[in-house]
Formats: structure tokens, sequence, C-alpha cells
């Protein structure tokens, strides 16, 4: 695909799709009764969630250029494929088409017509933060990236209601606890570069298995928090099957990474660490929707 694909791996589609996804599960939770009502907010939305992601994924890459070059050699900038120069310019157009869409949504929305561009531009400037700043200071730079994370949650709550719903919040908090673990795993994954570019993750401070130890905790906070939102009446008893999925698949995975923190396999975690997240997302919308 040549320099198509090189711009089609520097968005990660996984990740932008995995947002905007999240971005419905937020409007769903915030109105499980509108799925025929509100489709438009719901796809300016996902649109906006997809695209702004893209967006940061291409940021991110260009500031990560040497990072890469030792941790992800094969990657679009550091294989030369896509200069630095055209990764901005690519997410400088991700971003416009990203905010015209938070834009259309606030005109949507009667109950706020600024809260949903408002709350697009606060996400974009904590990433912005995260990548120029945070990313160097280790653990506060992997709570950014949840925050970045859980906020599409309550974006997707702004869309439909213009508030942030109880529920949402709720799992919003358990979205961060569950990617900050997977934020400290793949600090192990990427060590040998981040010490190289003096990034203070905890595994560079602590080293690998104090790291693992930390993600596992954080894995297993958002295990504990899991019933809370059914204990609350926010959701229905459908919601336990998917969630018990979740909880499975983060004890294993945490156990997995306290047996072996090799770079290797907290790849694997971090990898499939997404896979229990997504899980978790369709825990909140069937407990939401099936009543």
């Amino acid at each position: 695909m040549g320099k198509l694909g090189g711009y089609l791996r520097l968005m990660r589609p996984v990740n932008c799709l995995m947002m905007g996804f999240a971005v419905i599960v937020g409007a769903t939770l915030a109105s499980p009764n509108v799925l025929t009502s509100l489709w438009q907010n719901r796809i300016y939305g996902f649109l906006t969630g997809f695209m702004l992601t893209a967006a940061s994924m291409a940021i991110n890459d260009y500031f990560d250029r040497e990072i890469d070059a030792i941790n992800e050699p094969k990657r679009p900038i550091p294989s030369g494929l896509i200069k630095p120069k055209e990764s901005l310019a690519f997410a400088f157009i991700l971003t416009v088409i990203g905010f015209a869409a938070a834009l259309a949504n606030s005109y949507l929305t009667n109950l706020n017509s600024v809260s949903c561009f408002l709350v697009a531009i606060i996400a974009w400037i904590i990433f912005v933060a995260y990548t120029t700043v945070g990313k160097r200071s280790g653990l506060p730079g992997n709570f950014l990236v949840s925050i970045c994370v859980s906020i599409s949650l309550i974006y997707g709550s702004y869309t439909v209601a213009g508030a942030i719903e109880t529920n949402v919040l709720i799992c919003a908090f358990i979205v961060f606890l569950s990617i900050t673990g997977r934020e400290v795993t793949k600090g192990i994954v990427d060590v040998k570069g981040d010490k190289v570019q003096n990034v203070k993750t905890l595994a560079v401070r602590y080293g690998e298995k104090t790291a693992a130890v930390a993600a596992t905790l954080f894995y297993l906070s958002a295990v504990s928090l899991s019933p809370i939102p059914w204990l609350l009446n926010l959701v229905s008893f459908w919601f336990i099957p998917f969630v018990a999925v979740t909880d499975f698949g983060l004890v294993a995975s945490s156990f997995m990474l306290l047996n072996d923190y090799s770079r290797e396999n907290a790849r694997k975690v971090k990898n499939i660490a997404l896979l229990w997240f997504i899980f978790a997302l369709l825990a909140f919308v069937v407990g939401a929707l099936v009543r």
C-alpha cells in the first residue's frame, strides 16, 4: 500500500475505532432509550472520537520518532515511509475534521450548545500536554493517557444528555484504572528506548518487577469496582456475565505479568488488555439496554 498504508498505520485504526466506540457507549449509558433518535449526535460523536484519536496518534509518533527508532523501528516515521513534517500535516487535517464534528454535535445538542465542543477541546489539550510534557514524567503521564480514554465516555454522555450521568462516571473511572494498568505495562515493553530518552516510567525508575506489581494493582482495583454499577442498580443483571469476562481476563493477565515481566510477555499482556477493555464497554452497554 506504500505511503497510503503508512498514513493508515500512523492513525492506528483499531485504537480509533475503540475510542469512537467508547463515545457511543457513553451516549448509550447516558440515554439508553434513544437508539433511534439523536442518531446524528452519535454519528458525529463517533467521528469526533475517531478523528481526534487518529490525530493524536500521528502527533505521538512525531514526538516518539527517536524512541521508536529503538523500540519500534518499523513504525512509519522511523522506517522512513512517512516524513516527520508529513505526520504533523496529517494530524492537523484530522484535528480539523474532529473539531468540526464536535462543533456540529454542539449545535445538535440543545441541552448545552457548546458542551460537546468544549469537552473535545479539553480532551485535546490533555493529550497535547501528555505528548509534549507529560510522557517523560512516567506515572503522571500514564494518568493523562487514561484521562484521555475515559473522557471519550464523558463526551458521549454530553452528546445526548448535555451532562455527565452517574453510570457514565463510574464506567469512566473503572476504565481509567484499567487503562493506567495497561500504560504501566506498556512501560515495561518500551523500557529500552525509554531509558535512552530519559522517560521516567515506573519500569525505568524502579525496574520491570515493580512496574508489573503496580500494573497489577491498577488492574485489580478496576476489578474490585466492577460490581458497583449493578449494586447501585445502574445496570441490569445482564451486565454481570460480560463484566465477569473482563474481570477474569484482568486477573489472569495480572498473574501472567507477575510470573513473567519480560518485554515479550508484557507486550502480550498489553495487547490482550484491549480485549478486556472491549468486554468492559460491552458489559455497560448490555447492562443499560437489556432490562
